[in-house]
């Protein structure tokens, strides 16, 4: 049965927990496959709203097993401190999976994270500072803590130990930080393991036998395309393959089992951190987004950078992730723009691009080259079908749907899980 794959096309932030709650109905599993709480999804449920930065958005939708994969770093103190708040709020949090071959972020990766940034000084890349980067780094280095290793304390302190050798001479003699004890860590993580226990399963077995049962199962990345450590702007990215690609590697599937996939856009950009963004705003529009849009960080409650729709960067990452459809989101924050411009191509030194450079320096001096289109007044938080929406609003997405690379299914209207135009079925 299939296996879809939901990502950010842009630089994250788009919306992904809408589009996963909208197929919640009809999924059996939903699966974070890459990244950690250094992102979030806000999700609107009734009158309450849940900003989830390391469960899977699936934890909210009754009889869906939410799954924490290989791929994904997991701060312990963080998914106890989530599924506690959950479990307040009244949500049955019992179904949750996490791989035994996850990566655990510790005290000194996030000390790492800190101390690395702030030295960089003016080349900052902008990172949450919650240890993901410092912990990947570990994983490729073969040098990583594992979920495995919270339930045998010796080899948990060997590793622990291996780990500090380096480190604490990283931050004693280069960063003037004092060294980490060895027990203070491992006695940290071995707190958490006895309530960790009974979520630990192998997840790509556990994945693997749901599609051959006929199960539907969700994959949903965090972060975006434009983030992705391979395909997004280096080196102002994420530390994981946050595409499609990294849903196969990131959970122990097969890449022959993917049978969609579904990229979402805002009907605007934003970015959060450094790094270049053509269709960046700094004027009152920009405000007028940020305000309108609510556009601050569900993980850090930093404002977001906002810009127009760049096309471009739409075609790039349905080429780069083979996008089937996409949902469009907040296009109910462009109500009352008379005329709303959409970047169609770039200029670079006078040349004209009309895909995203490869070149980091080409990309980062790009000026957008834009088209307008005609806005509309009238509130389509209330419509339910495409003929719902006013015609300008119509003429808009069908615009951005013939410059992006892939159909454009779903069109959100508001923040309520229930305000949603379906034009094309996400999953038969």
């Amino acid at each position: 049965m299939p296996a879809i794959v939901i990502i950010g096309a842009q630089w994250g932030d788009e919306g992904k927990g809408k589009a996963t709650d909208l197929l919640g109905s009809r999924i059996d599993y939903v699966v974070k496959f890459n990244g950690g709480n250094n992102a979030g999804h806000t999700v609107v449920v009734g009158d309450e709203k849940y900003a989830l930065h390391l469960l899977p958005s699936g934890i909210l939708t009754d009889g869906v097993t939410p799954v924490i994969a290989n791929g994904v770093v997991v701060d312990l103190e963080v998914l106890f401190q989530e599924l506690d708040g959950l479990i307040a709020r009244g949500v049955d949090v019992s179904r949750l999976k996490v791989s035994s071959n996850a990566h655990v972020i510790t005290q000194y990766h996030r000390t790492i994270d800190k101390v690395t940034e702030r030295f960089l000084g003016k080349r900052q890349i902008g990172t949450t500072g919650r240890g993901i980067g410092p912990t990947y780094a570990d994983k490729i280095n073969r040098v990583g803590i594992r979920i495995q290793d919270l339930f045998d304390e010796n080899i948990l302190r060997q590793k622990v130990e291996g780990a500090l050798d380096q480190k604490n001479h990283l931050l004693v003699k280069v960063y003037n930080r004092r060294a980490i004890g060895v027990d203070e860590v491992v006695e940290d993580l071995l707190s958490y393991a006895e309530r960790l226990r009974p979520m630990v399963v192998d997840s790509s077995l556990l994945l693997n036998e749901a599609l051959e049962d006929g199960k539907y199962v969700l994959f949903e990345g965090g972060q975006a395309t434009m983030l992705d450590v391979d395909h997004g702007t280096y080196p102002f990215v994420t530390s994981s393959n946050s595409t499609a690609g990294g849903a196969a590697t990131g959970s122990g599937i097969g890449p022959n089992r993917i049978d969609r996939v579904i990229g979402i856009v805002k009907a605007y950009t934003t970015r959060v951190g450094a790094g270049p963004f053509p269709t960046e705003l700094f004027d009152e529009w920009g405000e007028f987004l940020r305000e309108r849009g609510f556009e601050f960080g569900t993980t850090t409650g930093r404002p977001r950078r906002t810009g127009w729709y760049d096309a471009p960067v739409a075609r790039y990452t349905a080429r780069i992730n083979g996008v089937t459809d996409f949902v469009l989101t907040k296009l109910d924050t462009l109500t009352g723009i008379e005329r709303i411009p959409v970047c169609v191509a770039y200029d670079v030194d006078g040349v004209r691009h009309d895909e995203v450079p490869s070149s980091q320096s080409d990309f980062h001096h790009a000026l957008p080259i834009y088209e307008e289109f005609p806005g509309w007044t009238e509130d389509i938080s209330g419509a339910r079908t495409f003929d719902d929406l006013p015609k300008n609003a119509q003429d808009y997405v069908l615009a951005l749907e013939a410059i992006s690379g892939a159909r454009i299914s779903a069109i959100g209207v508001g923040p309520a899980r229930d305000e949603i135009v379906v034009r094309h079925d996400l999953v038969d």
